[in-house]
């Protein structure tokens, strides 16, 4: 297997497909509910699907969807109708399917007479589980056929596997239903003008013996352990208001995504950290997590925390080429459950990523800005010079001063940065790009670590340290804007290649450079005014490739399609900058994208222009929800804002440049050093109560890294 590209991607999940999610457990059915294992459906667990047919039909007919509506992430409701037998289009018999998603699944079916006469029902599910592992489904190559046992017994089924010694296995719960070993069967007498319903549960089990957790209805006014959480997540989080009202949906969609996304490490379950994204990505990722995490700071600041924390306990210790782990190197992937042959390196943990270990670094700081223990903080200190000396020892291996990448073995990812498809990093005449290849952001990723360790040992009175890292820092960023600067295009390059050629495709990777503060001030109008060209700004985002690079597709992952991440990083940077206007551009543009899509971005859509289609083209194979795009309108917002804390330094920074389309806002319950305080934007005019003792509120922007290490290190010098 090459590792993920292209052409091992996931296929269409299809048209009108549900997704459910809930930690890392997901569900994708057809739009009338059924689940087939010929698809890319089923009941997710840990990575693997642990219910691949999911067929109910009344009288041996399928239903006819009517519609699907997603009450929570968790929970859908499907309405469908029996069709009739004497081939009439009317049917008075309308079914629904409440399905909600936990530890399996929980769904109530009912079926609703409409007619002035009883019906008699039999009432059939097919019931199938083929323990096929995450990367199997959804690259359609189901391979291992697991030794299967079948079981009833009273109203329940019970479906064992095993294969190489592995165990699983799910119980299904059928209360009334005659259970065989092939189907649940209920025979139901509808009356006139009446309903019937049952519940079911289907749950996996611990080494295909007991139940992993009761999946039961709650009693009456209690909540489900999914709802309970939900409302955990709602008390803990700010609660808005907006005078665009399309936005403020926009946000809260983003909020209740998010939460959805929140998994726990199974070693400390105290600590949540964010999954990268359904259906395929619902477990911890190094680069995903983290920037995820960081663009929800303002939201709630432990994910970021809790990410770290378990992405430390991970990190690298020894060189191993088939997982790409090295000393100090923070993974890319984790995969629960999934067999060494179809895993990206062949095992469980996969290093392949050039950009998480100085994001870990990056992170750290943001974090330890937020109002954290000073302990919780040190604790992690040392993985955060490990990281450094990875950047060191093992991501500059010719020692050219620039971080590169070049996959290890033939199961892993030939592209290593955020954009890791196989012919993501192309040059201008569209030419796949030659491995070793040092792209862009990732030095600007790298010169933030250095800035950000420097301004954590001057805050923790080492000058020492800080002078060195800063000095590393410096230096970085002149070789950066020496040798990626391409003063005849206006813009940097996109990478260098192996030959340490400039790969001159024009690409949305220097606008993430922005944000880092890498780029020189003199070449910044030049990027922000590329960037918003017609060529890149598609009229709904930047997109990741300039419409006239050879390499350009609207309809590809990423040679010219729009990512809302990105752009929210883009907008950020051109902020930092002062664009203020570009940056206002962009946000505007992806809110107006989240329309289409009932208020929910998905991963990424495609590049076509506004003018010539008249709205956002779905990609097929997008997440939704997916964590950096749950998180994009959270900081899309908060970067106008001009939104952030340092508690360190006793301050709350804000200067709002929102566009007077946004309307006022107002937001309550938002964290701040263990206090909750509420904000007011009315009209471009902020204020703030429930600041912390010792927290002042300043109405400009919060000094960047570089600003803060220049008033250290002089007063190091004093």
């Amino acid at each position: 297997m090459a590792g993920w590209n292209a052409d091992t991607a996931a296929g269409p999940v299809g048209s009108g497909t549900v997704t459910l999610v809930e930690g890392s457990s997901f569900c994708i059915s057809s739009a009338n509910g059924d689940i087939h294992p010929e698809r890319p459906h089923g009941v997710f667990h840990e990575d693997t699907r642990i219910l691949s047919r999911w067929n109910l039909s009344i009288n041996g007919q399928a239903l006819e969807p009517l519609t699907a509506s997603e009450k929570e992430p968790h929970r859908a409701l499907f309405i469908g109708r029996v069709p009739r037998s004497d081939g009439y289009a009317d049917s008075p018999l309308i079914v629904e399917r409440l399905r909600e998603v936990g530890a399996g699944i929980l769904e109530e079916i009912t079926i609703r007479n409409y007619s002035s006469d009883e019906a008699d029902c039999v009432v059939t599910l097919d019931v199938e589980s083929d323990f096929a592992d995450l990367f199997e489904v959804k690259e359609a190559r189901v391979q291992r056929l697991w030794e299967q046992s079948r079981h009833s017994e009273g109203d329940s089924l019970s479906i064992r596997a095993d294969w190489q010694g592995v165990r699983k296995g799910i119980v299904v719960n059928a209360s009334g239903a005659d259970v065989s070993a092939e189907a649940l069967t209920y025979r139901a007498v509808v009356p006139a003008r009446g309903h019937w319903s049952t519940l079911l549960t289907v749950v996996p089990t611990v080494d295909g013996v007991g139940p992993v957790a009761s999946f039961v209805r709650p009693a009456g006014g209690e909540m489900s352990p999914s709802d309970r959480r939900r409302q955990e997540w709602v008390a803990k989080i700010p609660r808005l208001h907006m005078g665009n009202r399309s936005m403020e949906r926009t946000l809260r969609r983003s909020y209740d995504d998010l939460g959805a996304l929140r998994i726990e490490d199974p070693a400390h379950p105290e600590r949540v950290v964010v999954a990268a994204g359904a259906p395929w990505f619902m477990t911890l990722f190094g680069r995903d997590s983290l920037w995820a995490s960081e663009m929800a700071l303002p939201v709630d600041p432990s994910l970021a925390l809790g990410t770290l924390q378990t992405l430390a306990d991970r990190q690298g210790s020894v060189v191993d080429p088939m997982s790409e782990e090295e000393p100090g190197k923070i993974l890319h992937e984790v995969r629960l459950g999934v067999s060494s042959g179809l895993s990206l390196g062949g095992k469980s943990v996969y290093y392949g990523s050039v950009d998480a270990t100085p994001q870990f670094v990056m992170t750290l700081a943001s974090v330890s800005r937020w109002g954290f223990a000073k302990d919780t903080i040190a604790a992690l200190l040392p993985h955060a010079d490990r990281a450094l000396d990875w950047i060191r020892n093992y991501g500059d291996k010719d020692g050219d001063g620039f971080v590169e990448y070049q996959r290890l073995n033939e199961q892993g990812l030939i592209n290593q940065g955020w954009k890791d498809s196989w012919d993501g990093i192309n040059f201008a005449d569209g030419r796949v790009a030659e491995p070793p290849i040092a792209l862009c952001e990732v030095q600007a990723l790298t010169y933030s670590a250095f800035l950000s360790r420097a301004w954590m040992a001057y805050d923790g009175g080492d000058p020492a340290l800080a002078a060195r890292l800063t000095e590393e820092a410096v230096r970085l960023k002149k070789r950066f804007n020496d040798e990626f600067w391409m003063p005849d295009r206006g813009y940097f390059a996109v990478a260098l290649d192996a030959n340490k050629r400039q790969v001159d495709a024009c690409a949305s990777n220097m606008g993430q450079c922005l944000w880092h503060g890498i780029i020189d001030e003199d070449k910044a109008p030049q990027v922000a005014e590329r960037l918003m060209s017609p060529e890149m700004f598609s009229g709904w985002g930047v997109r990741t490739l300039s419409s006239d690079m050879g390499a350009y597709n609207p309809a590809s992952y990423h040679n010219g399609s729009v990512w809302p991440h990105d752009n929210a990083i883009i907008a950020a940077g051109l902020m930092r900058y002062g664009f203020v206007e570009e940056a206002q551009r962009i946000s505007t543009a992806l809110f107006e994208a989240a329309d289409y899509s009932e208020g929910r971005l998905p991963e990424l859509f495609c590049g076509f222009g506004r003018d010539q289609v008249a709205e956002p083209v779905p990609y097929p194979t997008a997440c939704s929800p997916q964590a950096w795009a749950a998180t994009t309108p959270i900081m899309l917002v908060t970067s106008l804002m001009r939104y952030d804390a340092h508690i360190s330094r006793g301050g709350f920074w804000m200067d709002p440049a929102l566009p007077k389309s946004y309307g006022d806002l107002h937001i309550t319950n938002a964290p701040l050093a263990g206090s909750r305080i509420t904000i007011d934007i009315t009209g471009s005019e902020p204020s703030v109560q429930g600041l912390p003792e010792g927290v002042a509120f300043h109405r400009e922007h919060r000094p960047w890294l570089t600003e803060l290490i220049e008033q250290a290190a002089r007063k190091s010098d004093d």
